[in-house]
């Protein structure tokens, strides 16, 4: 898979974080990528076979930070394949996607993506959103209100808001050379991000799923270290750290599940949010004979770490 080293971008400001502008948001619901790719399909017409491919969704998408990588394909005649769901959760599913381009010109190119698509209004089981949402400004007040009393257009923006806080914090520390998935491509509820794992399609394991040895985890434990000194940086708590969204690719630890991240000074809630991301990891740690791993010391190094306000 694609590596990155870190780049000298600007790094975004404290600011900029996780609002959620709602005249950024239609009143009516968004198109879905499935919509987007059904117009597009009565334009572009059938392949030689007959068929009605599904066409890349990347021209109308909301896209990632540049510089984009060389292995994201952003031409509007690659054609999508899904291939099937990956992991099912209570907020959202993981699905395959294979995006292919074919020109007679050029070799034929090839990219896996992780498509994250948030559950609709009447289906979705955002228990835990009250205390993550502390602190995430919305401009105005009848959005304010709807997302309170979790009535249906309110329950819409909220998924909204779920989904453009983890494509934004994950645009953000990719930026800034983090350990995340790059985020390729924003519709709606729908987030197509870099996918962590083989060639073929298997997923990278979790961190929960590996037996390192104290060689191996205090390896894994400087990395994972180094990823949460990313966020703290940036003023961001993870939110919810665990063994479970830690992926290790090939020996290297990748940071998932961002839509809950926490701007550490504005949720009032923040500072126990980051001692409680250093604790969860830390614990797993602990018990795999790392001797550096400790949860107050690791706390005392992020708060180090936040940007002066």
């Amino acid at each position: 898979m694609a590596t990155r080293a870190n780049r000298g971008i600007r790094r975004p400001r404290f600011d900029d974080d996780l609002s959620l502008d709602p005249s950024d948001l239609p009143s009516e619901p968004s198109p879905t990528a499935q919509d987007i790719r059904a117009d597009r399909d009565d334009t572009r017409g059938t392949t030689d076979d007959g068929d009605q491919p599904n066409w890349s969704s990347y021209p109308n998408a909301t896209r990632g930070p540049t510089p984009v990588p060389e292995w994201v394909i952003t031409d509007a005649n690659a054609i999508d394949e899904d291939r099937g769901v990956l992991k099912t959760g209570k907020e959202a599913d993981v699905s395959l996607l294979v995006r292919t381009l074919d020109r007679d010109d050029r070799p034929t190119r090839r990219q896996l993506l992780a498509v994250k698509q948030y559950r609709s209004a009447e289906h979705r089981l955002f228990h835990r959103d009250a205390g993550y949402l502390e602190g995430r400004r919305v401009r105005r007040s009848r959005e304010t209100r709807a997302m309170a009393t979790r009535t249906e257009f309110g329950r819409e923006l909220i998924s909204g808001q779920w989904a453009a806080a983890e494509f934004g914090v994950l645009s953000r520390l990719w930026s800034a050379g983090v350990a995340v998935p790059y985020p390729v491509q924003l519709i709606g509820t729908e987030l197509m991000m870099e996918f962590i794992g083989s060639d073929d399609g298997v997923a990278a394991p979790r961190l929960a799923q590996c037996r390192p040895n104290p060689d191996e985890a205090g390896d894994l434990y400087e990395q994972i270290v180094a990823v949460l000194v990313g966020l703290a940086a940036a003023g961001l708590a993870h939110g919810d750290l665990s063994p479970y969204n830690v992926l290790v690719d090939d020996g290297r630890v990748v940071l998932i599940d961002l839509p809950q991240a926490v701007d550490i000074v504005g949720n009032p809630q923040g500072f126990e949010f980051l001692h409680r991301d250093c604790r969860n990891i830390v614990t797993w740690f602990a018990g795999r004979g790392v001797s550096d791993a400790d949860a107050d010391l690791l706390y005392s190094r992020l708060l180090a770490e936040l940007p002066a306000i």
